[in-house]
């Protein structure tokens, strides 16, 4: 009995000894990793990511006014100068109406004509710089209804001068 026992013990460690050499080869997996840092570097972005997808102003009945948007952006160009502009009129409308808004990133007033909004010196190292989008004048109380804007605010890497 005891033949009997000792060799089916024997029969079943030969028998999974090839599975567990075999085994020790999966654990092996080579990783090719490569990194591509560049020496110069530009971006303007906000902070929250989700900025601009889905904004709300509010109207204060009282005032008529309407409320403002804010947000913070970081800022590099480690070669120069950012300027900014934006893609034409900027307004709120219904369709048959409009609301004129005013933005301004690091407070200067945007507009379609690009303008410096970092100089060279505080971009390099890097900065934070404040949007503001507002409407400048009170809600006329003939315009009612849901209104909406879509513009674009174009960001420019300006190379540095060197004299």
């Amino acid at each position: 009995m005891y033949k009997t026992i000792i060799s089916a013990v024997a029969l079943g460690a030969a028998t999974l000894s090839p599975l567990l050499a075999g085994a020790a080869d999966d654990a092996r997996s080579a990783i090719h990793i490569s990194a591509n840092i560049p020496n110069k570097q530009f971006h303007v972005q906000p902070r929250n990511p989700d900025f601009g997808k889905n904004e709300v102003m509010h109207m204060d009945p009282v005032s008529r006014k309407l409320t403002w948007l804010r947000e913070t952006f970081d800022v590099k160009n480690t070669d120069g100068s950012v300027h900014a502009y934006t893609d034409g009129a900027v307004w709120l409308s219904n369709g048959t109406t409009s609301i004129v808004l005013a933005v301004t990133f690091n407070n200067i007033q945007l507009g379609s004509t690009p303008r410096e909004v970092v100089d060279d010196a505080t971009s390099t190292p890097g900065t934070q710089a404040e949007m503001v989008i507002l409407a400048p004048f009170p809600v006329s109380t003939r315009q009612s209804g849901q209104f909406n804007a879509n513009f674009t605010v174009i960001f420019d890497a300006v190379p540095r001068i060197s004299l």
